[in-house]
């Protein structure tokens, strides 16, 4: 009965949006809730635990980012909405860090630009598609019915859950994440420590949204990108600071 269920829910999805899918652009919104990350953090010490508490208080909510993702059939880029970050009250602005994320499904290659540790790293590799766990859970997102799914990434120790619409069959996502029979139309990091919700989907020619900027910045491997991460957080809990000041939780 549930396997019924779960066909009905995604042949339902399909029909409430059956037009063309082959391309076009998804509006996220990432959220970032601090005070719950600190606290799961073991290495830090107590002052450090209460200062950031006194910096959020008590809302449960930290830091807001929409990002965005260009796809085609062949090819997807994942980066900021804007150039610019700004609060919520429009206050006050700030420049976002260089980070893209291009993936060549067709050429099975990727390109990745991180601002991390005070420099630019530009990752040109070959995919490697996440080992997903597909489970028999449902939710709307956005006006679609998405499946579960999960991973685990091992150089930040974290549990990762997806949310694929069937109905989109572009193995995209958000983050390094994709590789699912259908878009990523949530991402959830570690429990709800980061949530990357798709806000909406648009159908339109992404031609431009598509075309990689000049890339400036130190060229590595997948490889190297992770030992940088490996070190950076050994060192960080052998001092007892929070690695994620200065790389992406």
């Amino acid at each position: 009965m549930k396997h019924w269920l779960i066909a009905v829910g995604l042949l339902l999805g399909a029909a409430a949006h059956g037009q063309d899918k082959s391309q076009g652009l998804v509006t996220y919104q990432r959220v970032e809730y601090w005070a719950k990350i600190i606290q799961r953090l073991p290495y830090l010490s107590k002052e450090e635990k209460d200062r950031v508490t006194m910096t959020w208080g008590s809302r449960d909510e930290g830091g807001k980012t929409k990002m965005k993702l260009a796809f085609d059939p062949n090819q997807s880029v994942y980066t900021y909405l804007s150039e610019s970050g700004q609060s919520e009250d429009g206050q006050w602005s700030w420049r976002q860090t260089d980070y893209l994320i291009q993936r060549n499904y067709a050429q099975e290659k990727k390109t990745e630009i991180h601002e991390m540790l005070g420099k630019t790293y530009i990752i040109e590799d070959s995919l490697r598609t996440p080992k997903w766990k597909i489970l028999n859970q449902l939710k709307d997102i956005a006006g679609y019915v998405c499946m579960k799914a999960e991973t685990f990434d091992p150089v930040k120790n974290q549990k990762i859950t997806a949310w694929f619409a069937n109905d989109l069959t572009i193995p995209a996502g958000p983050e390094r994440y994709y590789g699912l029979p259908g878009l990523i139309m949530e991402l959830d990091i570690n429990d709800g420590d980061v949530v990357i919700t798709a806000l909406n989907v648009e159908f339109k020619d992404v031609k431009k949204d598509l075309t990689l900027p000049k890339l400036k910045g130190k060229k590595i491997k997948d490889a190297d990108y992770e030992k940088l991460l490996t070190d950076h957080i050994r060192d960080s809990i052998k001092a007892q600071r929070n690695p994620y000041w200065a790389i992406q939780y």
